[in-house]
């Protein structure tokens, strides 16, 4: 079964999306889900993207099934790594996806980050930032949205040329590749082809360096997004020769077509 491994619901603070909404959605498209709402710890916006995990997993647990998973979407920082590894140890999660959101207490989103900065310096202290947190957090799932950055870059072209910074990205891809960590493919974008040519170089080096796992996911925050781009987050992957995967329990289980 095809797994969309990336989906928000009520418990982020970006979605209002109902369990039983993603769930009906899901079931219409024939494919599971991975719930991954945002916990992002000392969040520049105070009370923003973290959730109470007790009242998570009451609320979820009955809905768990071989269908349906329970995951977190981890804000990776350095100096929070020991609080969230503590997390991740405390609770059942099946699956975490770390993420990179916030780079030197700065939301990766407009004027505050990019302000007076090239495109160059922006992307070379995401990628830095990507590399030191990905090295520290050896107990993630996938790495998620590599690109997440080029959705909100203040500049001509956001997308990410791989030629450009592959001595950025390289070293963070060899970690997961060496640890035998997925890597998301982020669907959210793939609707544009610009996007996936893109991105397919950096899949490829994955591949190349020793990578054998990508995720897949869609994230949704409302039901109509749900399963959206799948499709061709599979073909690029497909095109890489790196094998899809979702997770139960933490351990990997391959995505059957």
């Amino acid at each position: 079964m095809i797994f969309d491994t990336h989906v928000h619901t009520r418990f982020s603070t970006d979605s209002i999306m109902a369990i039983d909404q993603a769930i009906e959605q899901a079931r219409q498209k024939d494919i599971g889900l991975i719930i991954t709402d945002h916990m992002d710890l000392a969040y520049p916006q105070p009370d923003s993207f973290t959730f109470d995990v007790d009242a998570f997993f009451r609320t979820y647990e009955p809905y768990r099934s071989d269908r349906l998973r329970l995951g977190v979407e981890m804000g990776m920082r350095s100096e929070l790594i020991s609080h969230n590894r503590k997390l991740a140890a405390a609770y059942p999660f099946d699956y975490i996806i770390g993420s990179i959101h916030v780079v030197d207490g700065v939301e990766v989103v407009g004027e505050r980050y990019f302000g007076r900065r090239s495109k160059r310096e922006s992307y070379d202290r995401y990628f830095d930032t990507m590399l030191e947190c990905v090295k520290a957090y050896d107990f993630i799932d996938s790495l998620g949205h590599i690109d997440y950055i080029a959705r909100y870059a203040l500049v001509e072209d956001p997308e990410i040329d791989y030629d450009e910074f592959r001595e950025q990205i390289d070293p963070i891809l060899a970690v997961l590749a060496e640890r035998q960590q997925a890597i998301e493919i982020n669907a959210r974008r793939l609707d544009r082809p610009a996007v996936v040519e893109a991105l397919f170089p950096i899949y490829r080096r994955f591949a190349e360096l020793g990578g054998r796992f990508v995720t897949v996911g869609s994230d949704a925050h409302n039901p109509r997004d749900i399963g959206r781009n799948l499709k061709a987050a599979l073909a690029l992957a497909e095109r890489c020769r790196l094998q899809p995967v979702w997770y139960k329990e933490r351990a990997a289980q391959p995505v059957r077509t």
